[in-house]
This record gives structure tokens, sequence and C-alpha cells, in this order.
């Protein structure tokens, strides 16, 4: 894995605080504990073992159907940037093509609305890349199962701010110094307000949110609220 000099990653990106309206640091806000944050990493990797007990079954179906209709590779694996900058490999079931960069490309160069769009969001409703089978699997967020391994591994929490690829670091402003303090999460306050459905400044506003308030009890409280939202599939594609 290679970290990120934060540094070098800030002054590239020039004077941010004065880049975004909202790029003031929430750091002192936080006041987390060293006994805390162990106590939350020893409950991630508990519940992420069970979990993956649990869902093996449907960890197997999934991984037959994938391998009948699309063949290898099952999983992929993108980086994103983890604490302290470090790129981790965030695991997927496979739900796009194998040649999705290309096709992507091609796709917005022949829609300039959509590229908008994509430059906004960094999501498409309708994206071109996804296989009928994924979209069954990104829908009802099976697609994201994987990364219970991420958790076990220390890589992720179940609760935290969405993974995001270093080329977004710009987007986060001043607030990417606050994003990288913590591990990104399975789920979090973006996933239980709307997911895709907001904008990106509102899905920055909830991560920093999170960092700011974060708590143990308050990490039950969204994966309960994650239920439902999965469920309703709101926001997700």
């Amino acid at each position: 894995m290679r970290e990120i000099n934060v540094r070098r990653e800030l002054d590239t990106l020039g004077d941010l605080g004065t880049r975004r309206s909202s790029g003031t640091s929430i750091r002192r806000a936080n006041n987390r504990t060293p006994t805390s944050s162990t106590t939350k990493r020893c409950v991630d990797a508990a519940l992420a073992g069970i979990a993956l007990v649990v869902l093996a079954p449907m960890i197997v179906m999934v991984v037959a159907i994938l391998l009948v209709t699309q063949g290898r590779p099952i999983f992929h694996s993108h980086r994103r940037v983890g604490k302290n900058g470090v790129l981790f490999p965030c695991l997927k079931f496979r739900t796009m093509v194998k040649n999705g960069e290309e096709v992507l490309a091609q796709h917005l160069d022949a829609n300039p609305a959509l590229r908008a769009e994509w430059n906004a969001t960094r999501k498409l409703k309708d994206d071109p890349r996804v296989t009928q089978f994924g979209r069954l699997l990104r829908k009802n967020s099976i697609d994201e199962i994987p990364q219970l391994f991420n958790v076990i591994r220390g890589e992720m929490s179940l609760v935290g701010p969405r993974p995001i690829v270093a080329s977004e670091a710009e987007l986060y402003g001043a607030h990417f110094a606050d994003y990288i303090r913590v591990r990104p999460g399975l789920t979090g306050l973006w996933q239980v307000s709307g997911r895709s459905d907001t904008s990106y400044d509102t899905r920055i506003a909830l991560d920093v949110r999170y960092i700011a308030e974060q708590s143990l009890w308050g990490d039950v409280v969204i994966m309960v609220k994650t239920i439902p939202a999965v469920l309703s599939s709101r926001g997700s594609y």
C-alpha cells in the first residue's frame, strides 16, 4: 500500500481554505480517545466476522452466479484513501464489464450532459459499465459485502465516511485533512441520508459531521438505520 503525503497533496491543491466556502477544519471538534478508537476497532472486527459467517451462503450463491453470467474476476478492488492517507484495495463483487473505464470514457464523450452529472457526483444513474446482474447487486448493496474483509483487516470500519479515490481529495478541500483521520466506513451518514440522491457537497457535509460527532452509540444508530435504507434501495445505483 502507498501512503499519500498529505502536506504535498494539500500544497498541490492550493489554498483550499479560500477555494471552498465550507473549508474550515473540524479537527478540534473530535475528542475521541485512544480507548474509544480501540473499542471501535474491536467491535468492527467482531461484528464483521459474525456477518461473514451469517452471510456465507449468500456469498457462495453470488460467486456462483457471477462465474456463470460474467466469468472471472469475481471481485473488483479499487484503490481508496484510508486512515492517515494510506491507499488500500477496497473490495466489491464485480458489477461492471471488464473494459469499464474505456466504456465510460466513450459514453461521456458522446453525452456531454452525462459528463456534467459525472463531474458533479462521480456517479451515473444509468451507468453503461454495469452488467444486468450487477445492477441487482448494487440496488441491494450486496456488491459491498466483500468490504467486510477490509473491515477485518483494519482498512475500513463498519461505520465511517464513504471511501473516496485520491482524485476526490480536492473536492473535500480543507476537510481532506480531517477525512483521513478516521477509517472509511461500510456504511455511514451518507448511506442513511439519501445516498446518491444527495449532492456531493451534502455528502462532504455528512462526512464532516460524522467525524466531528462520532461515537459508538452513534455508530449503532447508523447501523440500525442502514437496514431500512438498504431495503428501500433509495439513492442506490
